[in-house]
């Protein structure tokens, strides 16, 4: 009996993680369907017990489906690349709605270990999250939330996201989902860019550095050398100084 769409499948990442061999016999069995091309998909999710937008993820991501023309049109596409611009679409807006968030970290287990794949990731990776911060901004969603955090934890930690990204989502003014992430606690822990880097530059607020200074990653001689600059905050002035007295 399928699996419910509803719950995370292990058909999802069995076909993510699929060999050639092994893509070829699982779809070879549909080769004689008689549903159109356009409702082909459909009908092996189904069969698979996964929704339209899992089973195109699943194949999409895998490191080897881009070699083995002869299962597109099984799936109702004529080439890898048509199936891959669906795949980009439901990766970069579905927000844990079609492709639940386990499915999504799999995605970045999978992606992790194939250039090609990560490659194209670097240029999804930005999109998706954009998509996801306007959707919180919508809702206040405290779900979304928690799964966004977990979502960007991951994308640090697999190696997914690097020095460069990490330095465009610090560099960024409006940092309030940086704040509400906790994201400079993860980019420390991922030894991207050290805590001290981090500690002395002006874009990071001064919640996200009181953070630092609790769990002890900046010592008293950068806080000294930080409250020695005239143009810091009001705000973080306010919030080393408390600190220093706290030590005392």
């Amino acid at each position: 009996m399928a699996s419910s769409p509803s719950t995370p499948s292990s058909t999802f990442r069995d076909i993510l993680g699929a060999s050639e061999e092994t893509l070829v016999q699982r779809f070879f069995r549909y080769k004689d369907s008689s549903a159109s091309m356009g409702s082909r998909l459909a009908e092996i999710a189904k069969s698979e017990g996964l929704r339209n937008e899992q089973l195109i993820c699943a194949v999409g991501f895998n490191r080897h489906a881009r070699l083995i023309t002869e299962i597109m049109p099984i799936l109702g596409y004529a080439t890898f690349e048509e199936l891959a611009r669906e795949r980009n679409d439901v990766f970069t807006t579905d927000i844990y709605r079609r492709l639940p968030l386990d499915d999504v970290l799999a995605i970045y287990g999978a992606v992790r270990d194939d250039p090609a794949n990560l490659h194209v990731m670097q240029y999804l990776l930005k999109e998706r999250l954009e998509s996801v911060e306007q959707r919180i901004e919508e809702t206040v969603n405290s779900m979304i939330i928690d799964r966004y955090k977990s979502e960007i934890r991951t994308v640090y930690n697999d190696g997914i996201a690097g020095v460069d990204f990490a330095e465009e989502r610090l560099n960024r003014s409006d940092s309030g989902f940086r704040a509400l992430l906790n994201e400079v606690g993860i980019i420390v822990d991922a030894k991207l860019i050290p805590a001290g880097d981090i500690f002395f530059r002006n874009s990071i607020l001064p919640e996200e550095k009181r953070r630092l200074l609790a769990r002890g990653l900046i010592p008293r001689d950068l806080i000294e050398a930080r409250l020695n600059d005239e143009n810091i905050s009001a705000d973080e002035r306010s919030v080393l100084n408390e600190f220093l007295r706290r030590k005392h």
